[in-house]
């Protein structure tokens, strides 16, 4: 694995290879071990180790990049050597800012409790073994098994790191590990599902992911179909974040400038329900992810979302620059880069990637908040669902997007779940989704297959439009 002092020892050479005005390197690397299984065994167990260095080179305003996993002196003079050739036949980019100081770079508002910044990296997690990998596998299917299920799925470990240098003397580093389980029970008319990652491997309980999925599968079973139309839903957390996760690449400074953002004529108006807070921080203890971008900024933590109202975006250095020149700058507030921005060059500018919904605060304590139980208990009639796939866009102003239900749909009445339903296809404004809300959980720590990872709460919502049933 790539280190701190390794990375310094080869950005010294690549400066002494470069004539570029500026020189940039980021370092990625990584081990990653991954056991698969499906029918009820194993089947697959892998272990990857690669690094790769991307340099980044820049003449007045020219910049490219060309990449190297070979680190010797002759590889990195031919990654440079092309980084310059592919810089020099640029047409100047009048936007390109110098590259960051490492003062410049670590500027803003510190985070709460700075010099506390949340752990990433655990010893547990990266000494997970083929062996106790196989273990946990073992857990998962004697589960299936007592159930007289089959299942499916990956338990994986991995160790990375992230590094940026440049020659104006930033040198920012990351080191993190990462857990991840995933697990798919079948019965021949259903199915159920849970998936869970986390820094700490501790923070992960395969087996009662796996009872949980089993149980999903076992209560689906035989599923009824009930009339397509609108319904009140119980999304649990996983089901929120892969819905939600479509709106995100729209608060950023590019997607306004650019006029694609659902945001645009809508900063500073209600667009959501009163209790709906979003801001994107990641230092909270149950993000994940390196505390700078692509450029070496520091990610500050932004309020995207207060109390229903649009409140920030996001910049990239070079999009706040262009935003304090440009219309927007009476109608957004203060701009200042933000530490989202993807590595240079890119045509996307930034984006928020540790989003965190702040709990409902019209609860006495974490034990009031209403759990899923809780919301199935309180409720006449809903559909309650554990995930949704497929999902595509459909308008993008509006934010209407598709897509289906998936491994676990019931129906609930009289407080009660009471049967396994067939899926349903949904056409769904996020805008009206979010501005009908009727309770939430506390927020979690939740993976999906359709959006990054984020803090969410599982949710309550009236008026979900389902427009058909599928087959299965």
């Amino acid at each position: 694995m790539l280190t701190r002092e390794k990375a310094a020892d080869i950005f010294d050479r690549i400066r002494r290879f470069s004539s570029a005005d500026e020189v940039e390197a980021i370092f990625t690397g990584s081990r990653f071990a991954l056991t698969r299984f499906a029918n009820n065994t194993i089947h697959q167990n892998v272990e990857e180790e690669n690094s790769i260095i991307s340099i980044r080179t820049n003449f007045a305003g020219r910049t490219a990049r060309a990449t190297t996993n070979q680190f010797d002196d002759e590889s990195l003079q031919r990654a440079v050597t092309a980084s310059e050739n592919l810089a020099r036949v640029q047409v100047p980019d009048p936007d390109l800012l110098p590259m960051p100081t490492a003062e410049g770079a670590d500027s803003g508002e510190p985070f709460a409790g700075e010099g506390a910044r949340a752990a990433r990296f655990f010893d547990e997690t990266a000494s997970i073994t083929p062996a106790g990998r196989a273990e946990v596998v073992k857990g998962i299917v004697s589960v299936a098994g007592k159930h007289k299920l089959t299942t499916a799925g990956i338990y994986s470990n991995s160790e990375s790191s992230e590094g940026i240098f440049n020659s104006r003397g930033l040198a920012n580093w990351h080191h993190q590990t990462l857990a991840e389980v995933s697990i798919t029970m079948l019965a021949p008319d259903s199915s159920g599902w849970q998936k869970l990652n986390s820094p700490d491997v501790r923070n992960l309980d395969p087996a009662r992911l796996a009872e949980t999925a089993a149980q999903k599968a076992v209560e689906s079973a035989h599923p009824r179909e009930i009339a397509p139309g609108k319904y009140t839903v119980i999304l649990e957390p996983a089901a929120v974040l892969d819905i939600v996760g479509f709106m995100f690449w729209d608060y950023s400074g590019v997607a306004i400038l650019d006029q694609r953002s659902f945001l645009n004529d809508r900063i500073g108006t209600k667009l959501f329900g009163e209790n709906i807070s979003i801001c994107d921080d990641v230092q909270h203890p149950l993000q994940a992810g390196s505390p700078f971008d692509g450029e070496g900024m520091r990610r500050q933590r932004v309020a995207l979302v207060e109390n229903g109202v649009v409140k920030g975006l996001v910049y990239a250095r070079a999009t706040a620059q262009k935003m304090k020149s440009s219309e927007y700058a009476s109608k957004v507030g203060l701009i200042e880069a933000t530490g989202h921005g993807f590595p240079l060059p890119n045509e996307v500018g930034e984006m928020p990637l540790n989003i965190v919904f702040r709990a409902p605060e019209n609860h006495r304590s974490l034990e009031d908040h209403p759990s899923v139980e809780k919301m199935v208990a309180s409720t006449e009639r809903a559909v309650l669902v554990t995930r949704l796939w497929y999902i595509r866009e459909v308008d993008p102003y509006e934010k209407i997007v598709t897509g289906m239900t998936r491994d676990g749909t019931f129906l609930v009445e009289n407080g009660k779940v009471q049967c396994g339903l067939r899926n349903f296809r949904f056409n769904q404004s996020l805008i009206a989704m979010l501005s009908n809300v009727e309770a939430m959980s506390v927020p979690v720590r939740a993976c999906g297959e359709e959006s990054f990872d984020m803090v969410v709460p599982a949710m309550k919502v009236k008026e979900f439009n389902f427009t058909e049933t599928t087959k299965f």
